[in-house]
């Protein structure tokens, strides 16, 4: 209660017989019985006015322990009176009762009598509001036929609304220089509200403090509030609305991570989750709002995708998803007012800024025919910063490194414009090719370790002669050889170290897709290539990343309807098709993490 400012005015002294009378009346209260429930009756319009008295007695007061010295009986007077169920279920004296406990709790207690004080206030608010089977309720029920949870649901809707005052008051409204600033109560309103977190009608109060705005250096919310609203609401104890549970996310980091690691467990749990099932699970899980209204959020979320994405031996599904998270993002970024977005360098804060604006724009947001012109320049951006690593001093290659990591990292995010080398790749006419299969090959070797590069590209290439042969010439004259090569290209046990698998099929699948030919043949090619390397639920999951681009990214494809069926097709062909291995195999948890595209970071 401690408040700065001047020296109180001066108050009238303390009427001895009101308080001798008020006293007798709360001992006789307690004792109970048909006559004195009648006398208390008709003395509450004088308690009321008693109660107003005191309460402004209080306010006038600099700090509880002053309260105290100048009102010796006010402790035992207000429990007691706390404790007459025919007093506390008047709304006028519930109400000055409450306020004026509330005005005797201490911000900061700074002595014992002040910590006393806020146990003692703690105690009773909670004894009121909760439903116990206490001798009060006994009494009320006995005497005043009231039924004790309309009595305790009375006294909670009282005590919530009261509190919500105090947390609503900005500093702005205060009536002069003595009275405390409001964001002083906040840690106070906190502590109190511990015990009813729990409590449906308390949930509008705990989501106003949440978003209660930190205007103010005090303005902070107590440690174990957080934690036991976090609780509660991991476990389905407290209904928040989507603002608050942001808002919660700002204020608790281990709700944060748990609600990213729930929709991790939402996406793997499935055996090759489709597009639709992504979008639906980031859209109930509310994190790409979230993120776009909150840069702190991002930065955190993004952390957890980046390790994911590092990780070898996990779930191929996390490219999807982060690829799905991030397009997510970006809409709900368009959609805030200009006045309230985060510059986008304030998300991406490592990405080199040349890089940054050209690969978060979307190819539909540019006409096809730029899409060639916009993607050399990414590539060759992108190939400039792998060269400038590869050649830095060795002082300086631990930063060139990360560099090269968060442009791959934003690469993986916005992996529409992979796909749209792989358009562009089987599309006539003159194409950098080399420099689109370098683009294919840094998305899924993003790092040079081994100085595998030029191998790595060598096989690239061989690897799209063969896919070319089988998928786009309309008459190849001898399809077996093309299909054994590719298939030795897919072995794992090739060596030297050999491509990532997912390159090859990814390039596989793609070109499937996109393939002129009939849809017939070109599944039977891809169905045989993967059943001969056991690769089958990989080649599902490479599908799925496909039909993103085909779907989830505003049909960017200039023949979308028609990519799509031929997708359904390839799904259709691949489901039928029996692996060799387990599935349990390739349905990991997200505490074993690999990611498609670093085979090799």
């Amino acid at each position: 209660m401690s408040r700065p400012g001047p020296e109180p005015l001066v108050v009238p002294l303390v009427d001895a017989q009101q308080v001798q009378f008020w006293m007798e009346k709360a001992v006789e209260g307690m004792v109970g019985g048909p006559e004195v429930q009648r006398d208390i009756c008709l003395h509450l319009g004088r308690l009321r006015d008693f109660l107003q008295w005191l309460l402004t007695h209080i306010h006038n007061m600099s700090s509880t322990t002053e309260a105290m010295l100048k009102l010796p009986f006010l402790g035992q007077l207000l429990g007691r009176l706390c404790w007459m169920p025919h007093v506390t279920a008047d709304a006028v004296c519930r109400r000055l009762l409450l306020q004026s406990m509330w005005s005797l709790y201490s911000d900061e207690p700074g002595s014992p009598v002040e910590r006393k004080a806020n146990q003692w206030i703690r105690s009773v608010l909670c004894q009121l509001a909760t439903e116990d089977e206490d001798t009060v309720t006994q009494i009320l029920v006995k005497h005043a036929n009231v039924p004790p949870r309309r009595y305790h649901l009375r006294v909670l809707t009282e005590l919530v609304s009261h509190l919500s005052e105090e947390v609503g008051r900005s500093c702005s409204s205060l009536s002069g220089p003595s009275h405390r600033c409001s964001c002083n109560t906040l840690l106070a309103v906190s502590e109190t509200c511990i015990p009813l977190v729990t409590c449906p009608e308390a949930a509008p109060l705990i989501g106003a403090m949440l978003q209660r705005a930190a205007t103010c250096v005090r303005a902070t919310l107590s440690q174990d509030f957080m934690d036991a609203v976090s609780s509660a609401y991991l476990r389905n104890g407290l209904s928040l609305e989507n603002e608050a549970v942001m808002s919660l996310w700002c204020h608790s980091l281990p709700s944060l991570e748990e609600a990213v690691m729930g929709l991790l467990d939402c996406i793997l749990s499935n055996a090759c989750p489709t597009l639709h099932i992504i979008e639906q699970q980031l859209e109930q899980s509310m994190l790409p709002k979230a993120c776009a209204q909150h840069c702190s959020l991002f930065l955190i979320v993004n952390d957890i995708f980046r390790f994911l994405l590092q990780q070898e031996g996990g779930h191929p599904s996390i490219p999807s998803l982060v690829r799905s998270f991030t397009c997510r993002f970006l809409r709900e970024v368009a959609q805030l007012q200009p006045q309230e977005r985060t510059p986008m360098k304030m998300f991406f804060p490592n990405v080199p800024r040349q890089l940054l604006q050209p690969m978060v724009v979307l190819p539909t947001e540019m006409p096809p025919e730029a899409w060639k012109d916009h993607l050399t320049w990414i590539a060759q951006s992108l190939q400039r910063l792998t060269e400038e690593e590869e050649q830095s001093a060795e002082d300086t290659a631990t930063r060139g490194q990360r560099v090269v990591l968060e442009a791959w990292l934003l690469l993986v995010q916005c992996a529409h414009w992979v796909e749209v080398a792989v358009q562009l790749l089987v599309s006539p006419g003159p194409q950098d090719r080399e420099l689109l299969l370098w683009l294919l090959t840094f998305y899924h070797h993003p790092t040079n370790r081994g100085h595998h590069r030029t191998l790595q590209l060598a096989r690239v290439r061989e690897a799209w002669g063969h896919t070319r042969s089988l998928l786009l010439d309309p008459s190849p004259l001898d399809a077996s050889q093309p299909l054994q090569s590719l298939v030795e290209l897919l072995s794992l046990q090739a060596q030297p170290r050999p491509l990532a698998p997912e390159l090859v099929l990814g390039l596989l699948v793609n070109v499937a897709a996109v393939s002129e030919e009939p849809i017939g043949r070109v599944s039977e090619v891809v169905q045989t290539v993967v059943r001969r390397c056991d690769l089958v639920t990989e080649a599902l999951y490479v599908l799925s990343s496909v039909e993103l681009g085909e779907q989830g990214e505003g049909r960017w494809s200039g023949h979308a309807h028609r990519g799509q069926l031929r997708i359904r097709a390839l799904r259709d062909t691949l489901t039928h098709t029996q692996p060799r291995r387990p599935a349990e195999n390739h349905t990991h948890t997200h505490t074993h993490t690999h990611v498609f595209p670093p085979h090799t970071l």
